[in-house]
């Protein structure tokens, strides 16, 4: 009898990951033992130093590639790259919470280390080169959104929107493991560097190949899920609307960044022969994506319903670099347009937040009637906001869209880089109706809105980064290039 073989482990590979998991875990023991009910925030705090702490700690890493528990983990620049874009979402998710919970009197400690749980799903998904991997990375996403989108309770439709969740994305992890044993049964493993492997060296009988497209199929439908994809999309603005604003915020970014990273390493590394197959059949996707999303924001009086509907139709334009990753131009228009996303989205729903403290709803368009004159910081942070959105130059939205479509034309779509161009025209009129309120209509009586601490360094971080990148795109260009090494044979 053959002895076990215990593969090779090196933690040092995943050391960022290991750090947001412990001191994540940690946290919630001295939160329930040493924090007191009223000082939540200092768990916060801790929250932001444990994932500044996990970000130092990849520094050393930088130019480093390898594998860990038997090829199933990778560490390469692609991963590290997006692990910390991922970090810096989950800090400035944090700063924009310490003030907002209190003042919805839904302060919990738990809420933080929640938080760091779901970055180190969205690692994992960045790191995973293994089919069970990428589930338990998503899933570990997952159960924590499904929490923290309910986390308002009792308010009914923070409770509504995490049940629909809840529901929905059960129902999408079932196709997720269907589709994994359906891959398996088809190549035996669930490694993605031997399910490309196989189907290219050993060619595919026609009931394998039937195995593999159903399993295939029934993946890429779980992350168009968690993407929000049309027509997969529709349980987003009701989740958005009715989780907390921060939970919200966080959602738009993380669950693409992590499940398009996925994505990204499903597609090149497990089925890169298989591209007649799903290459028309998600740039089918992407196309009506980017239709469904801006033409339905076009129809929403609610702002955070409008965001909600705006992040599906930049999920259609984050899916034009992804559909071409096996492409130089392709996972470079991927991160940056991710990190430039997170940066002006963020800032937008920081605006939301700011406005919510004053006790207004803050979420009809009427609210921001007159806005300029009643907060100029936050008008204008907002105007950065929606004209990066917008893609309007010299904002960072206009380099990430003008990246973007220029990798799907260069990449052999030609006709989804002229469906984004369309549909860019078109979100630019919802966008632009937002700043015309704040600027150009008179105020009806509202309080001014104040800022603490947490919202005016979000604001200020993210408006200037916006501007900065948008003015000064190349150090950012030179980072994203440096960062990327071949897919498939890293």
């Amino acid at each position: 009898m053959d002895s076990l073989t215990i593969p090779p482990v090196d933690l040092t590979l995943m050391a960022p990951l290991l750090v947001v998991i412990t001191w994540a875990t940690v946290l919630l023991l001295v939160d329930v033992f040493f924090i007191p009910d009223g000082r939540k925030k200092l768990t916060g705090y801790l929250a932001i130093g444990g994932l500044v702490a996990a970000g130092l700690v990849g520094l050393p890493l930088w130019g480093v590639t390898g594998t860990t528990f038997g090829g199933m983990l990778r560490l390469d620049p692609f991963a590290l790259t997006l692990t910390w874009v991922f970090l810096l979402v989950g800090i400035l998710s944090i700063a924009m919470s310490l003030e907002y919970l209190p003042s919805q009197g839904i302060e919990q400690g738990e809420f933080y280390p929640l938080i760091m749980f779901a970055v180190s799903g969205m690692i994992l998904l960045a790191q995973g080169t293994d089919l069970i991997v990428l589930f338990l990375g998503i899933e570990t996403l997952s159960i924590t959104l499904y929490i923290l989108t309910g986390f308002a309770y009792p308010r009914l439709t923070s409770e509504e929107a995490a049940m629909k969740y809840l529901v929905l994305g059960a129902f999408a992890a079932g196709f997720f493991v269907y589709g994994i044993a359906l891959i398996f049964g088809a190549t035996g493993s669930t490694r993605l560097a031997e399910i490309g492997a196989y189907a290219a060296s050993r060619g595919l009988g026609d009931l394998n190949l039937t195995l593999l497209l159903g399993g295939a199929a029934m993946v890429l439908i779980a992350f168009a899920f968690k993407v929000a994809l049309a027509p997969f999309h529709m349980w987003t603005p009701d989740v958005y609307e009715g989780s907390p604003t921060p939970v919200a915020a966080f959602m738009s970014v993380g669950t693409k960044g992590g499940a398009l990273a996925a994505l990204v390493r499903l597609l090149f590394e497990g089925l890169p022969t298989l591209s007649e197959y799903w290459l028309p059949v998600l740039a089918g996707l992407t196309a009506l994506t980017m239709v469904v999303g801006n033409l339905g924001a076009i129809a929403q009086t609610n702002v955070k319903r409008m965001l909600a509907y705006s992040s599906i139709g930049h999920a259609g334009y984050v899916m034009l670099g992804v559909m071409v990753a096996g492409e130089q131009r392709g996972p470079e228009a991927f991160i940056f347009y991710l990190l430039v996303y997170a940066l002006s989205n963020l800032g937008a729903f920081a605006v939301l937040i700011a406005l919510e403290h004053q006790g207004e709803n803050a979420w009809r368009l009427d609210d921001f009637a007159g806005l300029y004159q009643r907060q100029p910081m936050l008008a204008v942070a907002m105007a950065i906001f929606m004209f990066s959105l917008a893609g309007v130059p010299p904002t960072a939205g206009f380099m990430a869209k003008f990246y973007a479509l220029t990798a799907a034309w260069e990449g052999g779509l030609p006709w989804l880089a002229l469906v984004g161009v369309l549909t860019s025209a078109v979100a630019a009129f919802f966008y632009l109706r937002v700043i015309i309120r704040m600027f150009m209509t008179e105020p009806e009586g509202e309080p001014a809105p104040t800022l603490n601490r947490g919202l005016t360094v979000d604001i200020v971080v993210t408006a200037i980064g916006t501007i900065a990148i948008g003015l000064i795109p190349a150090p950012v260009f030179a980072l994203v290039e440096r960062s990327l090494v071949a897919l498939g044979g890293s």
